[in-house]
């Protein structure tokens, strides 16, 4: 009597190939996908995160220099309007 039947060796040898073919299948289609995506990201002028950041940063800094700017501007109005007050009250 045999113990192993020669048609259930095959049957697992042709899933286990079956299953190795898939597995190649899949990777071939990952591939294949992260490349597309890729692409179609490269397309769209997407910008990175640290470009971002950077943008980001000069952003920060120019409107913190614009408060500084229009702190400094008001003062100096300010500064001009107290001489012209002074004449107006002269007159």
């Amino acid at each position: 009597m045999q113990t192993r039947n020669k048609i259930f060796d095959d049957l697992g040898q042709l899933m286990t190939n079956a299953m190795g073919v898939a597995q190649g299948a899949k990777d071939e289609a990952d591939t294949a996908m992260k490349g597309w995506i890729d692409r179609w990201m490269a397309d769209r002028d997407f910008v990175t995160r640290e470009e971002f950041d950077a943008v980001r940063a000069m952003a920060q800094k120019a409107r913190e220099e614009n408060e500084a700017l229009k702190a400094r501007l008001d003062a100096l109005e300010a500064a001009a309007a107290k001489p012209a007050a002074r004449t107006a009250k002269k007159k």
